[in-house]
């Protein structure tokens, strides 16, 4: 598979991935609360996987590949709180951690779109990975209020969102400029 499919491809599974994620963070009520938490292990190991697909593609060292290599990184630690017991503090210590390691990595990836020359290309790039930047640092924000004992489910599914969207504008422009 040829680099451009190869990143396509990635960015798509991450793109379902966080939709996956945040239905499973969304409180549904015809949902059960282990269909929620299948979605979002399989939506966190999917991103995961879009990640470390996306920055294979990359064959220069640069942002852009750190960026989604810390993406990756964080997502895999989202799923071992997953895994863990999720009512643990180790569960959401790992959850918080995992969201800021995503923010990072799309920071450093935003970084790398604002080194490239403007175009309409970047600005999918700039505007994909601002948005997800916005939604797993709220994420993180609200795993930590919740961590205090303070309710903050809303702000983590405002949060899931947001990042949803930014990947499926990433996917898109990825899509559209290969």
């Amino acid at each position: 598979m040829d680099n451009q499919t190869k990143a396509v491809l990635g960015s798509w599974i991450q793109a379902i991935g966080t939709i996956l994620a945040a239905t499973g963070s969304t409180p549904f009520k015809s949902l059960s609360d282990e269909l929620k938490n299948a979605l979002n292990l399989i939506g966190n190991v999917m991103q995961g996987t879009g990640n470390a697909l996306i920055a294979d593609t990359v064959e220069t060292f640069n942002l852009n590949k750190v960026g989604n290599q810390i993406q990756a990184v964080g997502n895999s630690t989202v799923v071992a709180g997953i895994l863990i017991d999720s009512n643990s503090r180790i569960s959401q210590i790992l959850n918080i951690d995992g969201n800021w390691l995503q923010a990072l990595g799309g920071s450093a990836s935003l970084g790398d779109a604002f080194e490239q020359t403007p175009s309409e290309e970047q600005l999918y790039n700039i505007y994909g990975n601002l948005l997800q930047v916005i939604g797993n640092s709220l994420q993180a924000v609200s795993g930590a209020q919740e961590l205090k004992g303070k309710e903050a489910q809303n702000l983590n599914v405002v949060g899931s969102w947001i990042q949803a969207v930014g990947s499926v504008i990433s996917a898109i422009g990825q899509t559209k400029y290969p």
